[in-house]
């Protein structure tokens, strides 16, 4: 391979929340942390180098985003995903979180119905139900170790209070439920792993436009796909579906750019931006930094064939996880993922759950990871383990999690 994966560089004492917080989240220093999606990878040298240069000029002052900078974004959209997006349509946000956040003070009030499926993201939680807003949960079924929508027990949700509106906001003339304002879609899915399916999205998007209900589509992970899956975003499988979906990418996860805080947010409907653009302004966050300026536009010019491999790694430590525990922990049981590097493991078996399962791992495995009830209540038997690391960093994890079920 042309670039390197396999070397460990050491993360501590640089404020690295994965690395440097571990006493603080997990009650001690000595654990393998193995949680946030945060990739312990260097960016592509091109991102280095370009930042670099950038440093070297010496001031840093306020800054704008250029037409370069749209274009990077609209080539990247065009052929990593089949979409064509225009220029207009793009505005920014600091975070895919923050614009989730901006789309439900902007376009809900408090009291409104917003639809998440778990297990689920946590933000989506909270982003929700900080707002005053109540969530409605569209629980993804589990059925043999794989997941899928439950598209007849949405319908329901939604249409429980079938009333007729005319002159919306959205120009649309349809029937919806009085309070049910916003679906909350994660594609691909946070932590399954989930690649949604051209079906699913439309069966998504008809309920969604019959009932005017917004979509704020997260697709931050959109990049991170595995062989024979395709990411489809849901905004270009029509123009209705453009119309009325708010749609969030981001660098981050893909090129280990978390920490410069640029998110992509793609709004066709013109209307609908004007008034994210409005709540921009209003919290004066809309100016972005100069290195994340950069870092966005360097990473989609000239980061896919960077990508390219790191996908061929990512797959080959996922192939190694599902091996390794079908052969070696077989009471633990991983959801096999389509996408993201996040692990969905189901530790039904262990005959531990919440609490006790987090302390089993942090204190018997010593191996930091998300506690599955972060994601639902109901999952409180799974925990999600990121392996977006060197594999001999994957190997380690595994064996003390094997030693400690031993």
């Amino acid at each position: 391979m042309k670039f390197d994966f396999d070397s460990v560089i050491d993360r501590k004492g640089t404020n690295s929340r994965k690395w440097d917080n571990c006493e603080e989240i997990f009650g001690r220093e000595d654990i393998l942390p193995m949680w946030v999606a945060d990739m312990d990878f260097k960016a592509p040298e091109e991102v280095i180098s370009a930042m670099r240069e950038r440093l070297e000029h010496g001031i840093y002052g306020y800054t704008f985003r250029s037409e370069s900078y749209n274009e990077a974004i609209i080539n990247w959209v065009k052929k990593r995903h089949g979409w064509d997006i225009k220029s207009e349509w793009i505005t920014f946000s600091p975070g895919v979180v923050p614009a989730i956040s901006i789309g439900i003070q902007t376009f809900t009030q408090a009291g409104d119905k917003v639809i998440i499926q778990p297990p689920i993201y946590p933000p989506f939680y909270s982003t929700v139900r900080e707002s005053g807003r109540i969530v409605i949960e569209n629980e993804l079924s589990y059925v043999d170790g794989h997941y899928k929508m439950d598209i007849a027990k949405l319908e329901e949700q939604i249409k429980a209070k079938d009333i007729s509106f005319t002159n919306n906001t959205y120009g649309l003339n349809n029937k919806f439920d009085e309070k049910v304002k916003m679906f909350l879609l994660c594609n691909p899915h946070n932590p399954t792993g989930r690649v949604w399916t051209k079906e699913e999205l439309l069966d998504i998007g008809k309920i969604c436009t019959e009932n005017n209900i917004l979509i704020v589509s997260d697709e931050i992970h959109s990049d991170i796909i595995y062989s024979d899956y395709k990411h489809i975003p849901i905004a270009s499988l029509s123009e209705e579906l453009e119309q009325c979906t708010i749609t969030c990418i981001a660098p981050s996860k893909t090129f280990s750019l978390a920490g410069l805080s640029a998110s992509a947010i793609i709004i066709p409907n013109e209307k609908i931006r004007n008034m994210f653009n409005n709540t921009l302004e209003t919290w004066h966050i809309g100016g972005g930094n100069i290195f994340g300026n950069v870092g966005l536009e360097t990473a989609y010019r000239y980061g896919e064939e960077w990508l390219e491999e790191l996908l061929v790694y990512l797959e080959g430590n996922r192939n190694y996880l599902i091996k390794y525990f079908e052969e070696r922990i077989p009471k633990i049981k991983p959801v096999f993922s389509q996408a993201t590097y996040l692990a969905w493991l189901d530790c039904s078996e262990l005959g531990l759950e919440g609490r006790d399962l987090m302390d089993f791992f942090v204190n018997e495995a010593k191996v930091g990871v998300n506690p599955g009830t972060a994601f639902g209540e109901k999952y409180g038997h799974f925990i999600r383990l990121n392996i977006a690391c060197p594999r001999s960093t994957l190997k380690e994890g595994l064996k003390r999690i094997q030693s400690a079920v031993n």
